[in-house]
C-alpha cells in the first residue's frame, strides 16, 4: 500500500471508530436506556424537568462547551502544530466518557451517567473539528465528495457491526455468559469506548504529521488571530456566508432527528427496545447507500442540487412525523432518514472544503469556524425541541418545528452561486 493510500485509509478509519459513539451512544441504544432507568422527571435543586428534555438538554451543553474550546484549540492546532495531539487528547476523553456509562444502572446514578454522556458527546465533538480539517490537505478538490462519502459509508459499516454484535448480547446475554440484558446493555456502552480509542490508532499512525510549530510562545493569542483572519474572509464572502446560514438551519433539523428520533419513537409510538434497534439498524444501512448517492448526484449536476433535493426530503420527513400513528409509517420514514442523512453530511463537508481558498494555510481555522457553526446548530435544534416538549408535552409539535429549519435552509442555499463551490 503506498503511502497515499495509507493516508487515506487512516483518514476513514477515524469515522470507523468515532461513528461508534454516534450510532450506539447518541443515537440506538443509550437514549432509551436513559429514559428507562431515570426517574421521568428529574430534580435540578427545586425544578423538575422531563427525563426526555433532560436528555435534549445534556445534548445542548456538551456543544455549548464545544462551541467555547474549538475555536481556541484550533487556532492552536494550525499555529502550534498540535492538531493531532488535540485528536488524540479528546478522542481519549470521549472513549472514557463511553466507558463510564457501565456503572449507569439506575436513578443514583442518573446524574453521573449524565456528565460522562456530555464528556463523550463533548470529546466526539471537539476530535471531528480537527479530523475534518485534514481533508483538503490530504486529497484534490475534485476527489473531495468521494473520500469524505467514503469516511461516512466506513462510519455506518463499522458502528452498524459494532451495534450488531451488541444487539446479540442483549436479545442472547446467555449466549455469551452475561447475566442479563441490562448488564448485556451496560457492556455495549464500554464496547464503544474501547472500540473507538483502539481503532484510532490506525488514523493517528497513518495521518501525515503537523508542520512544527513556528516559536513557543502566546499560542492563544495567534489563535485568535488565526480565528480572526477566517472571520474576516467569511465577511468579505456573501457566497460563504450564505451557505452557512442554510447549513446552520438545515444542521439543526438533521441533528436533532438523530439525537431525539429514539426518545420520540419510545414516547410518541411505543416502540419497545429491540424494535428500536431495528429501525435504527435499517437507517444507518440505508445511510450508506445514501451516502454514495448523492456523491454520484453532485459529481453528475452540482453540490448545491444535491443539497437541495436533500432539504426538500427532510422538510417531508419532519411532515410525515407530525402525523405518523403507525410503527409501519415509522419504519417507511426512518428510510427516508437513512438515505439523506449521510449524503447530506458527507456533501456539505466536502461543500464546505471546496469553498475555502486553495493551499491556505490555516485551514483548520476555517473548519473550526463551519464546526461552530455545526455545533451551535445542535444547541439550538435540541434545546428548542426539549423546550417545547417540556412546555406541551408533546414531541410531535417539536418535529413539526424542525420542518420550518429545513425550509429556512432551502432559502439560504438558494442564494450560494454555483460557482463558488469548485467543482
Amino acid at each position: 500500500m503506498n503511502q497515499q493510500k495509507k493516508t487515506e485509509l487512516g483518514w476513514v478509519l477515524f469515522d470507523w471508530a468515532n461513528s461508534a459513539y454516534s450510532l450506539v451512544i447518541s443515537t440506538a441504544i443509550f437514549p432509551v436506556y436513559f429514559l428507562e432507568f431515570s426517574d421521568s422527571k428529574i430534580a435540578f435543586g427545586s425544578i423538575e424537568i422531563s427525563n426526555a428534555s433532560v436528555y435534549a438538554y445534556s445534548v445542548s451543553i456538551a456543544y455549548v462547551f464545544v462551541c467555547l474550546v474549538s475555536p481556541i484549540l484550533s487556532g492552536i492546532a494550525d499555529y502550534g502544530g498540535k492538531r493531532k495531539l488535540f485528536m488524540r487528547l479528546f478522542t481519549t476523553l470521549g472513549s472514557l466518557g463511553c466507558m463510564a456509562l457501565f456503572w449507569f444502572t439506575g436513578p443514583a446514578y442518573q446524574y453521573g451517567a449524565l456528565m460522562a454522556f456530555m464528556v463523550a458527546t463533548a470529546s466526539h465533538a471537539a476530535s471531528l473539528v480537527f479530523y475534518d480539517s485534514y481533508l483538503g490537505q490530504i486529497v484534490t478538490a475534485e476527489r473531495a465528495d468521494k473520500l469524505s462519502a467514503r469516511g461516512y459509508a466506513f462510519g455506518y459499516i463499522g458502528s452498524v457491526l459494532l451495534m450488531c454484535s451488541n444487539i446479540l448480547m442483549i436479545q442472547h446475554p446467555d449466549w455469551f455468559g452475561i447475566a442479563d440484558g441490562t448488564v448485556a446493555t451496560r457492556l455495549a456502552f464500554l464496547s464503544v469506548g474501547v472500540w473507538w480509542i483502539l481503532f484510532s490508532q490506525f488514523t493517528f499512525i497513518w495521518l501525515p504529521k503537523d508542520p512544527p510549530a513556528v516559536g513557543h510562545a502566546h499560542w492563544f493569542q495567534k489563535g485568535f488571530h488565526e480565528l480572526q483572519k477566517a472571520w474576516n474572509h467569511v465577511q468579505q464572502q456573501a457566497a460563504i456566508k450564505s451557505f452557512l446560514f442554510a447549513f446552520f438551519f438545515y444542521s439543526a433539523g438533521v441533528q436533532t432527528v438523530v439525537y431525539l428520533a429514539s426518545s420520540f419513537a419510545k414516547e410518541e409510538l411505543h416502540f419497545e427496545t429491540g424494535e428500536l434497534i431495528v429501525v435504527i439498524l435499517l437507517l444507518q444501512l440505508v445511510a450508506i447507500g445514501g451516502a454514495f448517492l448523492f456523491a454520484f448526484i453532485s459529481r453528475k449536476t452540482h453540490n448545491l442540487y444535491a443539497m437541495k433535493i436533500m432539504i426538500l426530503i427532510w422538510t417531508v420527513i419532519c411532515l410525515m412525523a407530525y402525523y405518523v400513528n403507525g410503527q409501519l409509517e415509522f419504519y417507511f420514514l426512518a428510510a427516508l432518514v437513512g438515505m439523506v442523512l449521510g449524503g447530506i453530511q458527507a456533501i456539505s463537508r466536502s461543500s464546505y472544503s471546496k469553498m475555502i481558498p486553495e493551499n491556505h494555510p490555516d485551514v483548520t481555522c476555517f473548519f473550526s469556524f463551519y464546526d461552530v457553526v455545526y455545533y451551535l446548530s445542535i444547541v439550538f435544534g435540541t434545546f428548542l425541541f426539549g423546550f417545547i416538549n417540556q412546555l406541551t408535552h408533546s414531541m410531535r409539535l417539536s418535529v413539526l418545528m424542525l420542518m420550518f429549519f429545513f425550509l429556512f435552509s432551502l432559502i439560504w442555499i438558494r442564494k450560494v452561486p454555483a460557482n463558488s463551490i469548485r467543482q
